[in-house]
Formats: structure tokens, sequence, C-alpha cells
């Protein structure tokens, strides 16, 4: 059966994960810094673990964690090793608590680090800020058991067999903390399930398959089709993406999500597959708890390998 997941915030829950700015951070003397950044990621911390504990208890099966867990911790400036915060220990043992709960609730942590992390980006230097991004969440990741670290393939920039050899070439240089959870996903603009299938067969990688991008981005295969060739890809269980357009099917900006998830717009070929669907909806935990709702889906006690 399908497990329904949660995408890093909530809108009605008085779960919130705090950040802070480089800005104001630089306006600090070290010490300070470290100090105020500690209690940020212990603050964090213990609302995953109170995410981890609110999924259990409603039958949602996944939740991505936060990119921010730890704020600004690749910053040039304000970044920091997690050894060098005061409260490290406290921070260590929270997130074993989440590690812990997470297995014994079967609700499984993935990631999805933000839009600059770029493998395919011909510029050294954009590749080795998102190397070092990625370093930083299989830091987390393994600590809390998190299995998938998923990212886009980023642009074409005009040759997008070349972006793709760029990026395969990445791919070699990775830590295995990293290469061992790293997944990919299609777009709505660049890079199509069809474009992407034979990369991740080749690189053993697999496909974070998003129907409402492959609807943006149609390239030729049947949703039927572009699931089974990714669950192919998958040494573990899949994990799919679904949303809704704001505006409808007919709007300028199809990509763009709405509050909710419109249940025809959840694929018929996935509702008897054993699979992980993030929901991706402005709406958050209601969005999930009303997709569960509509479908009559209940998240099955379905151990999942953390690693």
């Amino acid at each position: 059966m399908v497990r329904l997941g949660l995408c890093c915030l909530f809108i009605d829950q008085p779960i919130k994960f705090r950040t802070t700015t480089a800005t104001y951070i630089g306006k600090l003397p070290r010490a300070q810094q470290l100090a105020r950044l500690s209690a940020l990621c212990l603050a964090n911390a213990r609302a995953l673990f109170a995410a981890i504990i609110f999924c259990g208890a409603n039958k949602i099966g996944c939740f991505r964690v936060n990119s921010r867990l730890w704020p600004l911790k690749t910053h040039p400036e304000a970044g920091y090793k997690i050894a060098d915060l005061p409260e490290v220990k406290e921070i260590k043992a929270v997130l074993s608590q989440c590690r812990q709960k997470a297995a014994e609730l079967d609700v499984r942590l993935t990631f999805h680090p933000d839009q600059f992390v770029l493998l395919s980006s011909p510029r050294a230097d954009v590749v080795a800020g998102s190397v070092q991004e990625l370093d930083y969440q299989a830091e987390v990741a393994s600590m809390i058991g998190a299995d998938v670290i998923n990212i886009h393939a980023g642009g074409g920039y005009g040759d997008k067999a070349a972006a793709l050899k760029r990026m395969g070439k990445v791919l070699r240089r990775l830590k295995i903390p990293v290469r061992s959870r790293l997944t990919i996903e299609n777009d709505d603009r660049t890079y199509s399930p069809a474009d992407l299938l034979p990369f991740c067969r080749a690189n053993g990688i697999p496909m974070v398959y998003d129907a409402h991008h492959h609807r943006c981005l149609p390239d030729g295969l049947s949703v039927q089709q572009a699931t089974a060739e990714a669950i192919q890809t998958w040494d573990r269980e899949p994990l799919f993406h679904i949303s809704s357009p704001r505006s409808g099917w007919g709007a300028k900006q199809p990509g763009w999500h709405h509050d909710y998830i419109d249940k025809k717009d959840f694929p018929v070929e996935w509702r008897s597959l054993d699979v992980t669907v993030e929901v991706e909806a402005k709406a958050k935990e209601l969005a999930v708890l009303r997709l569960r709702k509509d479908l009559s889906v209940v998240t099955p006690f379905r151990r999942h390998k953390a690693i």
C-alpha cells in the first residue's frame, strides 16, 4: 500500500523549525555565533522529534526533513562543524532519539536539498558548494536514519547530454554516505523521465518520479510506463512525488502547487503499489490527511530499513 509523506513544515500544528540569517549571525562574536547556532540546532532536533511523533500518530508514513535543520551549516563565513557547537552532545542525543522513534513508528525520513545544489553545473565553484551541502545533509541523514537525499539534475546549459555527463563524473567523487542515498527527480522544465531514466540506469541512481512535473513536461512516456521504469531503478522502497496545479491545468504556470491535492491527479497506477508518495502541497499536513481520506489510504506497518 501507499505510504504518504509530509514535506518539511506544518501549517496547523505548533511544530516549528527555526532559522537565522548570515547577516544577523555575522554581527556577533564567534563564540556568540556558535551559541546561537547551537540553540537553533537543538530546537530543530526537538522539532523533528515532535514531527516524527505527529506523523506516527496520524499514520503519515514519511517526513521530509527541512534542509535547514542545521542553519547556515555550509555558509562560507558563518558555517561550522557540529563538534564546534556547545550543545553538541544534546543535539546528537535528540537526533539519536529521532532515529529510534522513526524506526519504532515506521516513519521514513528523507531530504530534498535546495535548488542551488547543482551537480551538473559547468562552474567548479557551484559544484564544490553543492557537494559540501550534500555532505552536510548526509551527515544528518546518517544520524537519523534517512535513506534518501533527492536532487534535481539542474539546468540543461544548452546541452543536456553534456550536463548529465558532467554530473556522472561528479557522482563518482561523492562520499559513500551521500552516494548511497542520492536520488534524482524529473522536473517540470528541463529533464523529463525519458531524459533521466537512461542516466539513472547507467549510474545506479534511483529516480524519484514526480507525476505533476511529468504532466508539465511530457516526453512520450505514459504515467504507467514512467512509473514502471522508475520503480526498476530502486533497490529499496521507491519514492514518488504528487502535487496539483494551483490554478488548474489550463493555467500559464501549472507547475505552481495548490494548497491541496485533487484526488483525480493521483495516478491510479500508484494505488496498489508499495511506494512512498510525498505530498507537495501548501496546506502541508492538512493536505496529506485530506488526501489519505480521499484515497482511503492507511499507511501499513511496513518496516522501512534506515541507512
